[in-house]
């Protein structure tokens, strides 16, 4: 078994899958999505059911060096972060580009559709970060002698020493969610890391319900729902809006409960 984390080098954009490029050229930071050439994804069937799925086929995804997606659970934000990982190669449960570990397959095969486009130079190496599936990505690191006895941690804890520990990955990096697992405090450390990664060349993609990470520094930000993606202020997110409104009066929203 090779090791999880191979080092090869990231950067791009992603897109449908017809043009000719794939993960051969680097990627920009990486650039587009769009249909693949293989196999044209059916529109009447999930996800391409959802809208943000739709506008990705069909117009593609500039990625830029930091990419913070945020919308409503169900909205897709997931899918599309699940998907562009596996079209870069990493393992959808989470774990670098040599992550071999596999529980219950349960992602769309939307990244059979995808091409990625890299720019000159860029990196092939990655990580993918995802809460839902950490468990047992735990539990494989500590099968293979990886990273040290995770699972004696804190849930927040080990997020954060595996996104340091891993920090010398430099490429794609891919996190799903991950406040799940942190306090406030913990957000801020997270925010240090990613800084720190950006710093030495990788590219974040970063899905979030958090107004705390939706705030790192130099991300373009993208709301998700019925319309699609939509590039958005940090300041006209729904997500930031909406918090702002409960911690001013949280009354407001707790009447139903009276």
């Amino acid at each position: 078994m090779r090791a999880p984390d191979d080092a090869r080098p990231s950067h791009g954009a992603v897109r449908g899958a017809e043009g000719d490029g794939g993960l051969d050229g680097p990627l920009l930071p990486l650039r587009a999505v769009r249909e693949h050439r293989l196999a044209p994804a059916e529109r009447n069937i999930w996800p391409v059911t959802l809208a943000p799925v739709r506008q990705l086929l069909d117009e593609g995804l500039e990625l830029g060096q930091i990419t913070v997606l945020t919308g409503d659970n169900g909205a897709g934000k997931s899918t599309l972060v699940e998907a562009i990982a596996g079209a870069y190669g990493l393992n959808p449960e989470g774990g670098g580009t040599g992550a071999m570990h596999a529980t219950r397959t349960t992602e769309s095969p939307l990244s059979e559709h995808l091409q990625l486009v890299r720019g000159a130079g860029a990196p092939k190496s990655g990580f993918f970060l995802r809460a839902e599936t950490m468990h047992s990505l735990f539990t494989y690191y500590e099968e293979i002698g990886v990273g040290g006895m995770m699972h004696e941690r804190s849930h927040g804890e080990s997020f954060l020493e595996l996104v340091a520990e891993r920090s010398r990955i430099r490429g794609l990096w891919l996190l799903d969610e991950p406040e799940s697992a942190l306090s406030l405090p913990g957000c801020l450390a997270l925010l240090g890391l990613l800084r720190d990664l950006v710093e030495n060349g990788s590219q974040i993609l970063l899905s979030t319900h958090s107004p705390v990470l939706a705030a790192l520094p130099g991300a373009e930000l993208y709301e998700v729902g019925e319309w699609g993606l939509r590039r958005t202020d940090y300041d006209d997110l729904t997500l930031v809006r909406t918090w702002r409104s409960f911690l001013d009066a949280p009354q407001r929203f707790l009447r139903h409960l009276d």
